[in-house]
Parts: C-alpha cells; sequence; structure tokens
C-alpha cells in the first residue's frame, strides 16, 4: 500500500465518542446466554464468558475497544460487532466510519502502539491522544475510509485461510461431527501419567527464525514454523520446505514449550524453534489430541521461566482420564465421541 500520501490522526480526531465499560465485577453478571462480557484481554477478542440480559450494563456494538488494564494485554485493542458486556477496564470508542473492514485496519495499526504501555503505564490516560497514520482522502482533512475499505477487502480479508474465512462470513459451522450428547459423567476417572499414555517425549530439532524466509500459508510446499508463543497455535509464521529445512516433524503430535509450558496439538508436518518438546502416541489423533492438550493446559499455572515444565516434569505429571469399564485402561474411543458431540467439532 502506497503510504507517502498519509498523515497521523489522533483518536480524539477520529472518534466521536469514548466510554468506559459498564461492568466492574465478573460475578455481578447476569445468569444466561443472551450476551458476550468482553475483558481486558486479546486473544478471541477478548471474550471471557457469556451471559444474561442487563439492561444498565449492556454496551452498543460495532466499536473500537481498547484494553486499558491488565497485565498481559494492556495497550492492545479489539473491535466489537455487537451489542455486549464490558469490563471496566476497557474504553470503548464509537464513530460513523466504523465498519469490520476499517475497524481490522485500525486495530492492527493500533497494536503497534502497544510496546508504549504496561501495567505500571496505564493506557486510559493516554488513549485520546494516540495517534496512528492513516491514508488521506483528496481533501487532505480526513482519512481516506473507502481506500482503506477497499484494501482491507482486496488484500487482508482474501489471504484469509479457509476457516478464519468462514468466520469471517459467518459461515463457521457450528454443527457437532457427532450427534446426541455424551456426557463425562458416563465413565470411571483415573489419574495416569504422562508416561504411561505417550511415548517417550523428545526435543525437536531447533531452527533457527532469523535463518529461515517466512511465506504465506498458502504458499506451494509452506510448513508451519512452531515456537513457544502462545498465538496462532505457536506458529510463528510459516516457511517453504527447502534445502535448509534437513529434516521436519510429522504432523499429529502435541507441542510443549518447556521454558513457557506453551502447549498446543499439531495435526500437520511442521518444524520448531528451540526448547520445543514433542509428544507422540499411537492413539493420537485430532480430537484426543486437543483432549489432552486441554488437560494438560490446566497444570500450566504450575510452570513459568523460573521452574521450566521439562521433560522428566513433564512424563510424570497425572491428567484425569476416562476408563474403559472393569479395565485399567485409558477409553480413548470415548474420548473421541465426547469430542465429536461438542458444538463446532466439525471445524476441528
Amino acid at each position: 500500500m502506497d503510504i507517502r500520501n498519509w498523515r497521523y490522526f489522533t483518536m480524539e480526531e477520529l472518534f466521536s465518542s469514548f466510554e468506559r465499560g459498564k461492568v466492574h465485577s465478573q460475578s455481578n453478571l447476569p445468569d444466561g446466554n443472551d450476551y458476550l462480557y468482553i475483558g481486558a484481554k486479546k486473544e478471541r477478542c477478548g471474550i471471557m464468558t457469556k451471559c444474561g440480559y442487563d439492561k444498565g450494563i449492556i454496551s452498543k456494538g460495532n466499536c473500537i475497544v481498547f484494553i486499558c488494564n491488565g497485565e498481559g494485554s494492556v495497550g492492545y485493542s479489539n473491535y466489537m460487532d455487537r451489542d455486549f458486556m464490558a469490563s471496566g477496564d476497557l474504553i470503548l470508542a464509537y464513530a460513523d466510519f466504523l465498519n469490520p473492514y476499517t475497524a481490522l485496519f485500525i486495530t492492527t495499526l493500533l497494536d503497534k502502539e502497544r510496546p508504549k504501555y504496561s501495567f505500571g503505564r496505564k493506557y486510559g490516560k493516554y488513549v485520546k491522544n494516540t495517534a496512528i497514520p492513516l491514508p488521506i482522502s483528496d481533501d487532505g482533512t480526513s482519512p481516506d475510509w473507502e481506500r482503506i475499505t477497499k484494501y482491507v477487502k482486496k488484500h487482508l480479508v482474501n489471504e484469509l485461510p479457509k476457516l478464519a474465512m468462514n468466520v469471517w462470513k459467518n459461515t463457521y459451522n457450528r454443527a457437532p461431527v457427532k450427534n446426541g450428547k455424551v456426557l463425562l459423567s458416563e465413565r470411571e476417572w483415573k489419574s495416569k501419567r504422562i508416561e504411561d499414555i505417550c511415548e517417550e517425549p523428545y526435543k525437536a530439532k531447533a531452527y533457527n527464525a532469523i535463518e529461515l524466509q517466512p511465506c504465506s500459508s498458502n504458499a506451494r510446499d509452506s510448513i508451519p514454523y512452531i515456537t513457544r508463543t502462545e498465538e496462532n497455535n505457536g506458529c510463528k509464521f510459516y516457511v517453504q520446505k527447502s534445502n535448509e529445512i534437513t529434516s521436519f516433524e510429522r504432523g499429529n503430535a502435541i507441542t510443549i514449550g518447556d521454558t513457557t509450558a506453551t502447549i498446543n496439538y499439531q495435526a500437520k508436518d511442521f518444524i520448531c524453534g528451540d526448547h520445543m518438546v514433542i509428544l507422540r502416541s499411537n492413539h493420537l489423533n485430532k480430537y484426543t489430541g486437543l483432549f489432552i492438550v486441554t488437560l494438560l493446559n490446566k497444570e500450566r499455572f504450575r510452570y513459568n521461566y523460573g521452574r521450566a515444565f521439562s521433560m522428566d516434569i513433564i512424563k510424570k505429571t497425572e491428567l484425569p482420564l476416562p476408563i474403559i469399564p472393569n479395565t485399567d485402561n485409558v477409553d480413548w474411543q470415548f474420548v473421541e465421541d465426547y469430542m465429536k458431540s461438542l458444538p463446532y467439532s466439525a471445524n476441528i
């Protein structure tokens, strides 16, 4: 995109109104599933939970959400397209030009400003004066929103992966793979060590990011580069298979960043950065894999840079798992059936 005819605009210049979120304690939310409650986090657009109707704490949608508190996400921003409940740690900004396309453009630029803020330097008092560069209209007085919208539609939205495109178009398949409820209470549960349900963990061959050439996820022979990041299922970027990549990991594996305890399931072949532990098993598939990842993530609070999730600890980690009646064996078919019965499981 040609950036020669751009200038900086402050948030106060762009937005017509600002307001704080109206929820001061999540425990006071009304019961129900009618509205989303948005908190101070970047992931999943800030969605914390669902709640019922309460006219007094509803915020209007079609707004930019500025995260003004929260140690991990302060300084980030999200877009909400529908009415919702918002934490008091958020500032909501409204304007006539907002739509999903202009919002995507703006939040991307705003997130570049995030390093300036932290838990100790709150974003709230600086939001209105935060400035971002935007292409200007012919009269030079306002952003060229039409040009921005056309650019996002053509160059950003069209590059989305298939599943992300379905989410964008609201054609996401919400159906389960398997009809009928599968209740977790139908089985006895026992604790099993990772070393009892998986093969011997091992360290993946590590590739240095600066020696790799990123490419589009849609490029021919592209392969994900998996690191200790929490975002995007651990994928930092995609690279093309080449002579520099002498070996890669087969898909259908669980990856664990040992110094960060970041845990993901990898369905496709991949390569890794440093400090990545691999788990494999003959019972592993995308359903059982995601089930195990969910249970392992419940253990994450025990580990950090001061106490690494090392291979020895991983092997001894115990997980509660359903058992085949009258045996001591894990009922992996039950696990798979349960996962298939969940809403949205057709997208796994």
